[in-house]
C-alpha cells in the first residue's frame, strides 16, 4: 500500500495575518527602510526573518525606536499605554492589529463601561492578552483552566463578563465557560462561534483529518498559540502529532510501519511555502501520493489602513 499525505483544509495564513504582512511590506515601500514592528508582526519566524531583510525592524521596547519613526503594532494588538506611549514619543504608527482582536477589545470595554467584573479566557503572557488586558482602565482577570475560574474573587451573585482569546482551543475554551457559567450564573459574553472564524475553521479541519490518518503533523513555529492549540486537537482526537517549524525538523521513525496515512495542517501564521517544502521531503522520502482534502474555503479579506490603501492599489 502506498503511503499517503493528506493535506488539511483550510490551513496556513487566515485574512488578519495576511492584512498584518501586508502592511509591513507596504510601509517599507511607501516610507522605505527602516520600518520598526513593536513585537513580532506575527508568530512565525520564516516571515519575521523574511520582513527582516527587506528593512524591517522587530523591537520589543518602543524605547528602541528612534522618535519619529514608522513603527506598525503587530497583529496581536497593544495596549492603550503603548498607543499613548507612542503619541507622547511622535511615532508613525500603522495598526496592523487583527480586525477580531480589535473586536475582543471593544467588547471588554463595552463591559468595562457597563461594570462588570472582567475576565479573559486565555493564556497568560501572551501578546494578545497583554494587549487586551490593557484596552481597558479596570483589572481584567486571566483564566487559562478551570482551576484558574476556582481562583477568582469574586461571589456567585456577581455580575461578571468575558472575553476570550482569539488562538484558543475551542475544546478548553468550551470547558473554562462551562465553569465560569457554573459559578457565576449571570455570566455574559460572546458565544464560543465568535471566538475567530480561522481558528475554528482549522481547528475543525485538523480534527476531522485526524481521526482518519495514523500521523498528524503540525507546520507552524514553536511560539505561535494556534499553531500549538492545532497540534492539541490532533492528539486529543487519539492521533499521534507533531509541530515542526519546517521540513528540517522531519525524523524518519515517525512515520514506519504501521504508519500509511500522514495528516498536515498548519497554524494560521505559517506560509503555505513551508508546507509545501514538508510535502516534498516527505514524498522524497516515503515515496507518498498527496490528497488535498476537501474543507471550508475562506474568502475573508480585511482592509488596510486608508494611507497603505494607495500604495496596495
Amino acid at each position: 500500500m502506498t503511503m499517503q499525505i493528506s493535506l488539511a483544509q483550510p490551513r496556513g495564513f487566515c485574512a488578519g495575518v495576511t492584512r498584518a504582512i501586508d502592511i509591513v511590506s507596504l510601509a517599507l515601500q511607501r516610507f522605505g527602510a527602516p520600518v520598526y514592528v513593536y513585537h513580532e508582526i506575527v508568530h512565525n519566524q520564516h516571515v519575521v526573518q523574511t520582513l527582516r531583510e527587506q528593512g524591517a525592524v522587530f523591537v520589543d521596547q518602543l524605547d528602541a525606536v528612534p522618535a519619529g519613526a514608522v513603527t506598525v503594532f503587530s497583529a496581536h494588538g497593544v495596549s492603550r499605554a503603548v498607543v499613548h506611549a507612542s503619541g507622547q514619543r511622535g511615532l508613525h504608527t500603522l495598526d496592523a492589529t487583527c480586525p477580531l482582536v480589535t473586536k475582543v477589545h471593544l467588547q471588554a470595554q463595552k463591559f468595562a463601561r457597563h461594570g462588570h467584573h472582567l475576565v479573559m479566557v486565555g493564556h497568560a503572557g501572551h501578546e494578545e492578552v497583554e494587549g487586551t488586558l490593557g484596552s481597558v482602565d479596570t483589572p481584567m482577570h486571566v483564566v487559562g483552566s478551570v482551576r484558574d475560574v476556582q481562583r477568582l474573587p469574586w461571589p456567585a451573585s456577581a455580575s461578571v463578563a468575558y472575553v476570550t482569546q482569539t488562538t484558543l482551543s475551542l475544546d478548553d475554551a468550551r470547558e473554562i465557560l462551562e465553569a465560569l457559567r457554573a459559578r457565576y450564573p449571570r455570566l455574559i459574553g460572546p458565544e464560543l462561534d465568535d471566538i475567530c472564524y480561522a481558528t475554528q475553521n482549522r481547528q475543525n479541519a485538523v480534527r476531522d483529518l485526524a481521526q482518519n490518518v495514523d500521523l498528524m503533523l503540525i507546520v507552524g513555529a514553536r511560539n505561535s498559540s494556534n499553531s500549538n492549540r492545532l497540534r492539541e486537537v490532533a492528539a486529543r482526537s487519539g492521533c499521534p502529532a507533531y509541530l515542526i517549524q519546517d521540513a528540517s525538523e522531519l525524523q524518519a521513525a515517525w512515520w514506519q510501519d504501521p504508519v500509511q496515512r500522514i495528516g498536515i495542517g498548519s497554524g494560521a501564521s505559517t506560509p503555505e511555502v513551508l508546507v509545501e517544502q514538508v510535502v516534498q521531503a516527505l514524498v522524497q522520502q516515503t515515496g507518498a501520493s498527496v490528497v488535498n482534502q476537501d474543507g471550508v474555503r475562506e474568502h475573508v479579506m480585511f482592509r488596510l489602513p486608508r494611507e497603505l490603501e494607495v500604495q496596495a492599489a
